[in-house]
This record gives C-alpha cells, sequence and structure tokens, in this order.
C-alpha cells in the first residue's frame, strides 16, 4: 500500500525532481500546493535548520509525513554567499533571472569562481518526530558570465562542470540527478526512507 508524503514546496521543478528519484518507492509524493499550503517562513540561520522548519509546518498542516530540502549556492570567493538566501538573493520577491544576474555582477571581478550547489533533505514522520532523516549532498563547478541551457532553475544556467563541458542547465533530469547535490542527498534519502518510514 503506498503511503502519502508532501514535499514542503511549491517549486515544480524540485517536485519533478524528487518525484523521480523516488519513484521506485511504495510512496506517493504530493506538492504542498495540493493542501493549499502556503511555504513556511524559513527563519533558521542554517540549511537545515529551514528544512526542519519547513518540514514540521508542513506535517502539522497535514497530519502526514513530510519532506523538505534547503539548498542553495555557495560561493567561497563570495563570503558563501549567498547561501541561503540563494531563492531570494537579489529580493524577497526575485526570480531567477534577478538572482543570476546579481551574482554575475557581484562575482564579474572575483578571481576565484569556484562555487558548490549544497542540499540537505529532511524527512519527518510528524511534525514532532524528535529523530528526523537528514541526508546531505554537494556539488562542485564554476560560476561562468553567459548562461547556458534551458533546462532545470535557479543558477543552472550558469553553473558549469568542467567535467561535461556543460552547465546543469544543459544537463536532461536523469543526467542530472545522477549528479546533482539534491540527486545526491535523495540517493542517501532512499537507501534510508524504508528503515524510517516502510517497516
Amino acid at each position: 500500500m503506498s503511503k502519502t508524503i508532501v514535499l514542503a514546496s511549491s517549486n515544480l521543478g524540485k517536485f519533478r525532481e524528487i518525484q523521480q528519484a523516488l519513484e521506485s518507492l511504495p510512496i506517493t509524493l504530493a506538492p504542498q500546493s495540493a493542501y493549499h499550503l502556503k511555504s513556511a517562513e524559513e527563519t533558521g540561520n542554517t540549511f537545515v535548520e529551514n528544512a526542519i522548519l519547513k518540514a514540521r509546518f508542513t506535517s502539522q498542516a497535514t497530519q502526514l509525513p513530510a519532506i523538505a530540502d534547503d539548498s542553495g549556492l555557495i560561493v567561497p570567493g563570495l563570503g558563501g554567499k549567498p547561501g541561503i538566501y540563494s531563492s531570494r538573493f537579489a529580493g524577497i520577491h526575485a526570480s531567477d533571472q534577478d538572482n543570476i544576474n546579481k551574482l554575475l555582477h557581484d562575482i564579474h571581478d572575483i578571481k576565484d569562481k569556484r562555487a558548490f550547489f549544497y542540499c540537505v533533505i529532511v524527512l519527518l514522520n510528524q511534525a514532532d518526530d524528535p529523530t528526523p532523516l537528514i541526508c546531505e549532498g554537494h556539488l562542485w563547478g564554476d560560476i561562468i558570465l553567459a548562461p547556458q541551457g534551458e533546462t532545470g532553475f535557479g543558477y543552472d544556467p550558469v553553473f558549469y562542470l568542467k567535467d561535461k563541458n556543460k552547465t546543469t542547465a544543459e544537463l536532461d533530469l536523469q543526467e542530472k540527478n545522477q549528479i546533482s547535490h539534491r540527486g545526491q542527498a535523495l540517493k542517501r534519502l532512499k537507501n534510508q526512507i524504508h528503515e524510517k518510514l516502510l517497516n
């Protein structure tokens, strides 16, 4: 019997990635929009705090297990920015393009353009679950000043992978899930989810 888990996100790109990664499991993943939920306020100072806040909010509202991720781009040459503010780097209501524009402006004269995507995924069985399942992943690359590719979302068009000679916006979803920060975290989640939810 399939178990319903709610994804604490309304981001359809993120939903598709997570749904594909977990499709072999006997679970039904539902977006929070199916329950007419607004996004939780991200008041944490770290990715893991924000992921737990989002999962707890969604689980409490739906009375179902919840998955939340918090992810972002870290550029050491910019002191770790945009970090936890990746989705709102150019302002609260910034679009992906607004955020990319600000990143390219800020990094233009910085010699070290290395960066990494970081993701943490949290699964709570219920809102007051004292033992959240926490999985993380990293993907290193370089920021390029001329966007390339039209798939993906967020900073994907300017995140270049030397070994692939492509940006993450030029990868198909299956290839991206194999190597991405979220894909790595999801592999770890998939390996551990049975013990947490399905036994």
